[in-house]
Order: structure tokens, then C-alpha cells, then sequence
């Protein structure tokens, strides 16, 4: 069990709620600490001092002081004014982690919200009633404004939600549960629209899918230099203890297991090659920084996903402080940092599978026999190509930029939104990009024949040619890139391998 606002959460135990595996609610002393901070910010509704967004408008109506019958009314308007995204809808797990986290937030006690909002968004994360998010429009600034703004309208009746497959009003889903919109209290609607859930929602989505391509392109990057008689020396633990940087040293010590043992690799244990090209030998190098700048992703978004990002926050009757927690700086430049690292596991991925067309080394060009009539695994690297040009277009980074809004008064932005938008876009790219050096790899493998290669990588091996046959003749190749990247969406292969691999640098296998 899970204890919003009290327990400790991870983009992990996130995704556990988000898929069922983990129960949350709110226990009993944090609802008592809700109430009383609610509380709160009645009185300062009513009193004469005022106070940012509870007794004034908004932004640049900051100064425009708000009367106690005007409140409630307020909270509605500041949904319906701020909903105001474009776009394609993001999808069902990211609007309903969005709930998750922004549940999380509020129940830590700072926002003067009351518990029925907060159980009303617990019952939409517990029937998968989920509300309709369009992608464009936040600048991740005073928190992500127009998608929280659209993630709440079911609050008050308004906007569409998912639910059993349809897209539908959420009045109706509301009536049909027999539950009435809510009457939103003073400053209720500020504190649903303040923070950087769709940010953060985004960024644990880029931790677990890097995650796992990058756990991934380990392997398949050793299968293919097993595929083309590579060197195992690159990835022994002496070289990598001159320059030890803890994720070089975690792959290298990935590889250099997978390598062990294998009949190929000894084959040519005396072979004339000096050396091997950048995109194998620098395997530990390169996965490693990747794996290096997702690792700082990871315990920034921690520290995020645990911390109020509301504006005014409420520390009690007498002390608010307005603040700018809201502001989406601190996930917009690792979320650019990520980017740039999926995008690089893309790049040298790609590199490795032309290695694999070249007919070098024993195998045939374009890894097939018969070619002229056939023209082999030449036009999957063509899509693995345009696949690592769209991500380097994707790579300027969206942090670069700020545009002022808000007539001024929000001068500085943080384009966290578009980072965490751009990054995703970029990990689904790459695992494309490593089910096509899987292919190749797995039909390199073969050529190498009767040799064996490892244990670890024989069953890793078998197990892609469950659902991948060997190509002997041109055949519809999409269907394979689409059947191997959803092995590796389905990480099977990891588990495949975790009865080989005993990781030391745990840091880099949980999050």
C-alpha cells in the first residue's frame, strides 16, 4: 500500500499505481494535515490582507483583489479561462499518471485544498475514468497551465474523459456514477493548474523507457559483436578502472559477461585485427554517458516527484509565501540532457548495423546469401537512418528557449513540457532503431554457424527466434522491425538475461 502525500515516490512505484501493481490512498494524519491547511486558507479568503490567488486574481491580475462571494466562481473560471491546449491528446497512462502525481502533491499538505477534490481524482485514477488532455500548450512555467487546466474540467462537469474505450462528456460519465460536479473552494482551482505534473508525467515515462533500451542496447550490442567477430578486450575490467566512470564500468561489466565463454569469440582469439571500430569498442564509453545522463533524470525527477510545485504555498494562517516552485527549469534541462542521450544510443545503434551489411569478416553483404535478386537487410538500415535523423532534428533543446507570457509578469519560461514531449518521441524512435540492429545481429549470429556463441547470448538468441525467423530471401522487413520492437517493449529479453548477468552498479537497474 501506498500512502499519498506521506510515502516516498518513485518514477517506479508510479508506474506500479498507474498499472494496478501497487494500491494508494490517503492515510488518516495526512487528511487531518489537509483539512487544516483548507482550513487555512478560508480565513485568508476572508481577511483584508491579501494574498496571492486566494483572495486575488491571477498572473497579472495579481493585484486585483478578489471579494469572499467571488471566490468560488473563480476557481471554476480559472479551469474553463486556462483551457486552452491543442493538439493531439496525450496519451491514457500520461494524463492518468498526471492524476498520480499531482494527487501526491496536493496531499502533502501545502496547497489548502480540500479532501473531497482530492478523493474525487482518486476515484478517477481507481475507474480508469480518465480525462482528456491535449499535448500542446503548457510552457512549463507557472506550472503546465493549460493541460492541468483540461486534466480538471471533469472536476466541475466540464471537458471529455476516456472511459471503456470511449471518448465521451464528462457530465455524462459524472451521471451516470451518480456523482455531482464539484463546488470548488478559494484558491482550489490555482493549486489544481500550479505545478509540473505534465512534465514530471512525461519524465517518468522517459526513465522507464531509456531504462529500457538502454538495458537493451547492452545486449543487442553484444550480440553483434559476436556477429562480427569482435573483441571482447574493450569491456575487461582492468581497462575500464583507469577511467571509471560508474556507467562505463556498468556496461563494460554487462558485455564483458555476455561475452564470456563463447566459442565464436575464441575462434579468433588470434586473428590479425587490431582493433575494432568506435561503434563496438566504445560501447562502455558511449551506452555509459547515456546511461550517465539518465541517471541524473532519475534522482532529479525523485526529488520532484515528492515536492509541492503549488503557488502560494501554505505554511499556516499566518504564513504564505508566493513563491516559484511551479517553475519547470529544474526537469526541463535533464529532459533535454535524456533527449540528447537516447538519441545517441540511436546514433552509434545505426552505425553497428551498417557494420553488419558491409561483407566483411565472414558474413555475406546485406546478410544474405543470395543477393541481386534479394536486397538483403539494405533497406532496414535506410529506416534506422531516417529514424536517427528525426531524432537529431529533435535534439535542440527546448530549455534553450523562453518566450514571456502573462503580459510580463511570467518573463522567464522553462519549455519543459516540449523537452519532455521531444524526449519521449525520441525513446520511441530509438527502440525502433534497436529492433533493427537486433534483426541485424540475429541474422549476423547465424552466419556464424556451427560455432556457438555464449550460453547467455545462445538463449538470448533463441529467444528472438521465436518470433523472428532467419531471412533467406526478401521478405516484408517492417513486420519484423514491428515484431521486434515489441519484444523489446515487452523487456523478455531482460529477463532472459538476468539469469546471466549479476549487475553490480544497481544504481543504474531501479528506479
Amino acid at each position: 500500500m501506498f500512502h499519498y502525500g506521506k510515502d516516498h515516490l518513485t518514477a517506479g512505484k508510479a508506474l506500479a499505481i498507474l498499472h494496478g501493481a501497487l494500491n494508494a490512498q490517503i492515510a488518516e494524519d495526512t487528511r487531518t494535515k489537509i483539512q487544516g491547511c483548507y482550513e487555512a486558507v478560508v480565513d485568508i479568503a476572508g481577511d483584508h490582507q491579501a494574498v496571492y490567488g486566494i483572495n486575488t486574481g491571477f498572473g497579472p491580475l495579481c493585484n486585483t483583489k478578489i471579494s469572499p462571494d467571488e471566490t468560488r466562481e473563480l476557481q471554476r473560471k480559472i479551469l474553463l479561462s486556462h483551457s486552452v491546449g491543442v493538439g493531439e491528446p496525450v496519451t491514457a497512462d500520461i494524463a492518468k499518471l498526471m492524476l498520480i502525481l499531482k494527487v501526491h502533491a496536493l496531499a502533502k499538505g501545502y496547497s489548502g485544498i480540500h479532501t473531497e477534490v482530492l478523493d474525487r481524482m482518486i476515484w478517477h485514477i481507481s475507474n480508469d475514468v480518465t480525462p482528456v488532455v491535449p499535448a500542446q500548450g503548457s510552457v512549463g512555467a507557472s506550472g503546465d497551465l493549460a493541460p492541468l487546466a483540461h486534466l480538471f474540467l471533469p472536476l466541475i462537469g466540464e471537458g471529455q474523459v476516456r472511459y471503456q474505450g470511449q471518448t465521451r462528456p464528462a457530465a455524462d460519465i459524472l451521471q451516470q456514477h451518480d456523482l455531482a460536479p464539484l463546488q470548488l473552494g478559494p484558491k482550489a482551482g490555482l493549486a489544481l493548474i500550479n505545478g509540473t505534473q505534465f512534465i514530471a508525467a512525461h519524465a517518468v515515462m522517459v526513465v522507464d523507457q531509456l531504462h529500457n533500451c538502454l538495458a537493451h542496447a547492452d545486449l543487442i550490442g553484444a550480440l553483434m559483436i559476436e556477429g562480427l567477430q569482435g573483441s571482447r578486450r574493450p569491456f575487461h575490467e582492468a581497462l575500464h578502472q583507469t577511467r571509471p566512470y560508474p556507467g562505463n564500468r556498468h556496461v563494460a561489466h554487462r558485455i564483458d559477461a555476455l561475452l564470456r565463454d563463447s566459442a565464436i569469440m575464441e575462434a579468433h582469439a588470434d586473428c590479425d585485427r587490431v582493433q575494432d571500430p568506435y561503434s563496438l569498442r566504445c560501447i562502455p564509453q558511449v551506452h555509459g554517458a547515456s546511461r550517465t545522463a539518465w541517471l541524473h533524470l532519475k534522482e532529479l525527477l525523485e526529488i520532484e516527484l515528492n515536492a509541492v510545485t503549488d503557488n502560494p504555498v501554505v505554511f499556516n494562517r499566518d504564513f504564505t509565501i508566493s513563491g516559484g516552485n511551479f517553475h519547470g527549469q529544474p526537469l526541463a534541462l535533464p529532459l533535454d540532457y535524456a533527449c540528447l542521450a537516447a538519441a545517441e544510443l540511436g546514433n552509434i545503434s545505426d552505425r553497428r548495423s551498417y557494420l553488419s551489411l558491409e561483407g566483411k569478416h565472414g558474413l555475406p553483404k546485406l546478410l544474405m546469401e543470395e543477393t541481386g535478386v534479394n536486397s538483403g537487410f539494405m533497406l532496414l538500415q535506410y529506416t534506422a537512418a531516417a529514424l536517427v535523423s528525426e531524432n537529431k532534428g529533435l535534439c535542440f533543446p527546448a530549455s534553450a528557449d523562453s518566450i514571456p507570457t502573462s503580459l510580463g509578469q511570467e518573463d522567464h519560461v522553462s519549455m519543459g513540457s516540449i523537452g519532455g514531449r521531444k524526449a519521449l518521441r525520441v525513446c520511441e524512435n530509438l527502440r525502433r532503431i534497436l529492433a533493427i540492429e537486433l534483426l541485424c545481429a540475429a541474422q549476423a549470429l547465424d552466419f556464424r554457424r556451427p560455432l556457438r556463441s555464449s550460453e547467455s547470448l545462445e538463449a538470448l538468441h533463441a529467444h528472438i527466434r521465436q518470433y523472428i525467423t532467419f531471412a533467406e530471401e526478401d521478405r516484408i522487413f517492417a513486420e519484423d522491425i514491428n515484431r521486434a520492437a515489441e519484444l523489446i517493449g515487452s523487456k523478455e529479453l531482460l529477463g532472459v538475461s538476468k539469469r546471466y548477468l549479476r549487475d553490480e552498479e544497481v544504481v543504474f537497474e531501479r528506479f
